[in-house]
């Protein structure tokens, strides 16, 4: 992992709010909160109910925007991810995913509306309040 990877990583590893958005069916930005995370590949995921809006747009269209790691007004990085994604309801994909709270949402890891969203980013910039943006491009 280079450097910057690791300092991506150091943001994103923990589970936490994302903005999260996607294209309307007119085409027009759709924002809402998911709590998610990344892996050491800097993929992200979060879970949802597979009839949501939010699936039936990314199936529509898989391009997406997220924003994550400023946990304040004090926060001093943050994270602006551009990439796609994908929706898997894979047993291990729910199983790695699932974590204490989702029971409030859903009856089990084997909920059929259980789904987890795959994001794969193609650029992160890691931006700070001293300077400019450093732009990782990858997957």
């Amino acid at each position: 992992m280079t450097d910057l990877e690791q300092r991506i990583f150091a943001i994103a590893k923990d589970l936490q709010l994302i903005n999260f958005a996607t294209a309307s069916d007119g085409g027009k930005p759709n924002l809402r909160y998911v709590v998610g995370r990344a892996d050491a590949t800097l993929t992200l995921r979060f879970s949802t109910h597979l009839d949501s809006n939010k699936v039936r747009q990314l199936r529509n269209n898989p391009n997406v925007c997220l924003t994550l790691g400023a946990n304040s007004v004090r926060s001093q990085s943050w994270l602006r991810v551009d990439g796609t994604a994908e929706v898997s309801t894979e047993g291990d994909e729910r199983r790695t995913f699932w974590f204490d709270g989702l029971e409030r949402y859903f009856g089990g890891v084997d909920d059929p509306r259980y789904c987890v969203v795959i994001v794969k980013p193609a650029t992160i910039e890691l931006g700070s309040m001293s300077t400019q943006p450093e732009v990782w491009r990858g997957h």
